[in-house]
């Protein structure tokens, strides 16, 4: 066990580790870890370390073309840790030992613009086949507009949803009312469960850089308000709306991006309920850390600074310009993996 960890853990606080990758999972389930979660980024930084190439080799034997490798060497990552946290999956009735796995990023790829209707039947399609067969894996949709649609019937259809890239209460409360409107069809609530991923650290880089106004009291911490007011909508409702499991709010992005600031200084300020996803670099700085953590996701800063706050910040513009930025982050890493499995096929098939 690990002091600092085992602290925030005692406030209320779920970890997740921001990373499948199997040392990790190992490490962070020894400090407490309850869950994970994937992406392209992780993925391919996984295959770079060489861990892989039997896998990849085996695959490509097989005749697959590159993206075909790629979602296979994906999903059997996710699996295994999959397979690292089902204990806790199933100690918990459901409610923890999730990992996350991402739908394809090019679906949202502005180059190749794919028509809002075929974006959602993908969305549906890609979530049946990934969740097909597992019961501790979470499918993972982004708050666009097709993906908020599109998480109706995935939820009818009993899939757990990680809704991710969420930056604001409008895309959260949609997020939040199709997953349930889903839920409702189902012919038993026993099973559902839903997440949903808000963005935390990003957000006070767009506050320095459109927000310049904002004392220093107040700048960098927006991101944190935001969550936090999610937060406290997300318990309201579904304290009216009492579920089997727990239907709850994952902090996401809590790696700091301001070097001045102690890697913990999200996970300081969130600590006490719901889900924090962090960095492999977050959980190690912390776990190496003297912190001791208490309760702070229901405090917030003085009605001064949240009303200055209020005032800079444009929450339409905030949405509309870190999505962009959000979903330009989403389709790039997936075409760097392909082009990393290109690359494998190249050096290691002869």
């Amino acid at each position: 066990m690990n002091a600092p960890l085992q602290s925030l853990i005692a406030t209320g606080t779920k970890l997740y580790l921001d990373s499948i990758d199997p040392v990790l999972v190992a490490q962070n389930i020894e400090w407490g870890a309850v869950g994970a979660t994937s992406n392209p980024i992780i993925v391919a930084g996984l295959l770079d370390t060489g861990r892989f190439d039997d896998a990849i080799v085996k695959l490509m034997d097989q005749g697959l073309d590159d993206s075909t490798v790629a979602w296979a060497v994906t999903d059997q990552i996710v699996q295994d840790a999959q397979n690292a946290f089902h204990a806790t999956w199933k100690k918990s009735g459901g409610d923890d030992g999730w990992v996350s796995f991402e739908l394809d990023p090019l679906l949202e790829d502005t180059e190749r613009n794919l028509p809002h209707n075929d974006r959602v039947e993908q969305y549906i399609e890609l979530g049946r086949k990934w969740s097909a067969g597992h019961d501790n894996r979470m499918i993972k949709v982004p708050a666009t507009p097709a993906g908020l649609e599109a998480a109706e019937t995935l939820s009818a259809d009993g899939i757990t949803l990680n809704v991710t890239l969420i930056f604001s209460d409008r895309q959260y409360r949609i997020a939040r009312d199709n997953v349930w409107a889903g839920a409702k069809r189902r012919k038993s609530l026993d099973t559902f469960k839903s997440v949903y991923s808000i963005f935390v650290s990003r957000i006070d880089q767009f506050t320095a850089k459109f927000a310049p106004q904002l004392s220093s009291e107040a700048q960098g911490l927006y991101g944190i308000v935001n969550a936090k007011r999610l937060w406290m909508a997300n318990q309201a409702f579904w304290g009216a709306n009492k579920t089997p499991l727990k239907q709850e709010i994952i902090f996401a992005s809590t790696g700091t991006k301001n070097p001045s600031d102690p890697a913990w200084k999200y996970v300081a300020a969130l600590a006490g309920s719901d889900i924090q996803t962090n960095p492999p670099a977050t959980n190690d700085a912390v776990s190496k850390s003297t912190e001791t953590f208490t309760r702070q996701v229901d405090v917030m800063p003085s009605a001064a600074i949240l009303a200055e706050l209020d005032a800079a910040v444009s929450v339409a513009k905030l949405e509309e310009f870190l999505m962009d930025e959000g979903l330009s982050k989403f389709a790039t890493p997936q075409k760097q993996l392909l082009g990393k499995i290109a690359e494998k096929r190249a050096s290691l098939v002869k």
